[in-house]
């Protein structure tokens, strides 16, 4: 039953969101809305880090049920992106393209992208404030966006020291010791600590954890997700546009978890919450034209036709269906 909702949510969005970019043959892009309006037709609006998001979900999909034609799209969808971000693939946000390199490195991109995102990212670190990559080129902003992503990326690239780096900026600035929930983000230039609390912030560190072996630091922000981020079991939504993909991304970090951590009590709690959240998903989705349609709350039914609001954006749908690969993946 999970492959199989899965494998809807794949068809889903798949056939309401991937077009052609320009009209280019050989190319494939996901369109940042259902129903489109003019610019995302064109491809105008097109959002960087949800497609790294979305050639993520296909790899997912990929390793849940190979197919030929499956590889052939994820491979024209690499191009695509490198082709609608002129010819470059990287752009002036860390975060940005640290989700991008851990797309491809998913999917065995091409190693001088590979390259050429782990030179970006590493010119990012500075000393200030003790370390940690910038938001943004040209900022003074170090945040948890951008360092967790980026050591996952490192880790998997098997540069461990740099992103044991990261992570270990990230557990000294951003971790709350009263709670064990992950801030946003550090203000380098007046030396504010920026206390909003995003599910993005919780997976992204969780993963670097995993992927760097530490256990401990791993169990606490499960706990700390347990507790204030997924009331009833379900991971909270943080509406639409960036924030449809934060639950989405803090299921697929959870599950890995769930996966790869010695067996103990938070790696149930990190499985339950899972297959909770992704009950809930499908169970608020709307059927259209016999496929799901998702929204950016999964304990909230998605109104009726016509479609209006988050549910239309790419990115609440392509968090559901990260959602539910990382429950498919856990049996």
């Amino acid at each position: 039953m999970r492959a199989e909702r899965a494998a809807a949510a794949e068809r889903a969005i798949t056939v309401r969101h991937l077009r052609p970019v320009w009209g280019l043959p050989g190319t494939v892009l996901g369109r940042s809305g259902w129903p489109p309006d003019p610019g995302q037709r064109l491809h105008w609006h097109w959002n960087y880090w949800w497609q790294s998001h979305l050639l993520e979900a296909l790899a997912d999909a990929q390793h849940r049920a190979p197919t030929a034609a499956r590889a052939g799209l994820i491979e024209r969808f690499a191009r695509s992106v490198r082709l609608r971000n002129f010819g470059s693939w990287v752009n002036d946000y860390y975060d940005d393209i640290a989700w991008l390199g851990i797309a491809l490195q998913r999917v065995g991109g091409d190693p001088g992208a590979l390259d050429a995102i782990a030179n970006r990212l590493r010119s990012g670190w500075t000393p200030d404030a003790g370390g940690g990559i910038w938001w943004r080129r040209d900022d003074q902003f170090k945040n948890a966006p951008a360092n967790g992503p980026a050591a996952i990326f490192h880790a998997r690239a098997g540069d461990t020291e740099h992103a044991r780096g990261l992570l270990d900026w990230m557990t000294e600035r951003l971790v709350d010791p009263d709670t064990g929930l992950v801030w946003d983000g550090y203000r380098v230039d007046t030396g504010e600590t920026v206390q909003h609390i995003y599910t993005y912030c919780q997976g992204v560190y969780l993963g670097a954890c995993v992927e760097l072996s530490e256990v401990d630091y791993a169990k606490r922000v499960i706990r700390a997700v347990a507790e204030h981020c997924a009331p009833g079991g379900v991971i909270r939504g943080q509406g639409g546009g960036d924030g449809g993909l934060f639950a989405g991304i803090l299921a697929r970090y959870l599950a890995l978890a769930a996966r790869r951590l010695p067996p103990c009590e938070e790696s149930d709690v990190a499985s339950e919450i899972v297959l909770t959240s992704a009950d809930a998903c499908w169970d608020s989705s709307l059927e259209v034209r016999g496929d799901p349609l998702f929204g950016p709350e999964w304990t909230e039914r998605v109104p009726d036709l016509p479609v209006r609001g988050p549910a239309r954006d790419l990115s609440v749908q392509v968090g559901a269906w990260i959602l539910l690969e990382a429950a498919a993946s856990l049996g």
